[in-house]
């Protein structure tokens, strides 16, 4: 299999989805990898590490598309990367459709086969979501942490406070993989910390973080009175596939204390909190109802060294599966198929896409 690798060419995204290591996996396969100049530059990987694994290092992107049949990147294709797509390409990153519409239809004309790192299900879980989960839940509370800060607009606070002076208070919507890591940090801080989920499982193991952990059913005046106090609210829903959910309203946002935080990881599936709308790292906050927002569409490529090193590890065994000549018949990696041969074939982006011109064939 001719497998590429290209340069993220989306806003400040710094993550290569292979390290040198794992192409050399792939090499020793009898794969030939093809990189494109700089791919891993910001992660901090050079062209000469991919080449001393038996890497072919291509000219530019439009050689890189031509030669490869198997395009493995990190995050959605944008504008310039579409030209170079065909039909027979397989397409393998994080897609995020539900909030990227107009990249769906556009995938569903040129018809080639396009599989989402996001809903790739194995034994239960979500292996190659789970990592940059991770760390967009740290990476909430880190950034939060900071815009919480007078000088960024933030209300002056110490987030974990200190001995004469109040602790800040996290609200976390959401305690899967990213909600659990954002309560994590946050209560290592010392912060007082609520999560809301309706998992009885996951709400006790948010309270066995830390004393100062609560973890309660989001009942809507529950989460209404909670978000009014918090100084730092942090979505994070998922529903594989599909829309997040919008469980907070402007309303309620409106309620919040000026120099408030909201970091929303939903963002990539179009957010949780009503007020929520994509930013990159060129411009990554904005003020809303007197709220400070951080809803950066790619967080985890804000510290791509990590990011990289842990989706690669998680992304390999799936690239020498679609490689080999039986992946159809591969169920994990049939649940990452999302469009094929001009149809949507994931259940929950057809039930996304439900009606009208995005309804397909």
């Amino acid at each position: 299999m001719r497998i590429g690798i290209p340069r993220e060419i989306k806003a400040r995204e710094g993550r290569v989805a292979l390290v040198p290591a794992a192409c050399a996996e792939l090499v020793r396969a009898g794969h030939e990898v093809r990189v494109q100049p700089g791919a891993g530059l910001a992660s901090g990987y050079a062209d000469a590490a991919y080449a001393a694994v038996g890497a072919h290092i291509v000219a530019d992107a439009p050689t890189l598309y031509a030669e490869s049949t198997l395009i493995v990147k990190v995050k959605e294709p944008v504008a310039d990367d579409l030209p170079h797509l065909r039909a027979d390409h397989r397409l393998f990153c994080f897609l995020h459709l539900a909030a990227e519409r107009e990249l769906a239809v556009r995938l569903r004309d040129i018809g080639l086969t396009a599989l989402a790192f996001e809903t790739l299900r194995d034994g239960g879980g979500l292996p190659l979501l789970a990592p940059m989960s991770e760390i967009a839940g740290k990476l909430s509370v880190q950034v939060g942490t900071h815009l919480l800060h007078q000088p960024m607009g933030g209300r002056g606070l110490l987030l974990g406070g200190l001995a004469g002076a109040e602790r800040g208070h996290v609200v976390v919507i959401g305690a899967g993989v990213a909600g659990g890591a954002a309560a994590g940090v946050a209560a290592a801080l010392g912060a007082r910390v609520t999560v809301f989920d309706l998992l009885r499982e996951r709400l006790s193991a948010m309270r066995a973080l830390a004393p100062s952990v609560s973890g309660l059913h989001p009942y809507v005046d529950a989460m209404a009175e909670a978000v009014a106090d918090a100084d730092l609210l942090i979505g994070a829903v998922l529903v594989p596939g599909r829309h997040a959910p919008r469980l907070v309203t402007r309303e309620t946002v409106r309620g919040m204390r000026p120099g408030s935080v909201i970091a929303d990881i939903s963002v990539d599936q179009g957010g949780c909190i009503e007020t929520t709308r994509p930013t990159s790292y060129d411009a990554p906050t904005y003020v809303d109802e007197g709220v400070q927002h951080f809803c950066v569409t790619n967080m985890p490529g804000g510290v791509p060294r990590s990011s990289t090193q842990a989706l690669s590890a998680a992304l390999l065994p799936y690239v020498l599966r679609l490689a080999g000549p039986e992946w159809e018949r591969d169920a994990a990696l049939m649940e990452a198929v999302n469009l094929c041969a001009g149809r949507y074939v994931h259940p929950a982006i057809r039930a996304e896409f439900e009606g009208g011109d995005l309804a397909g064939p």
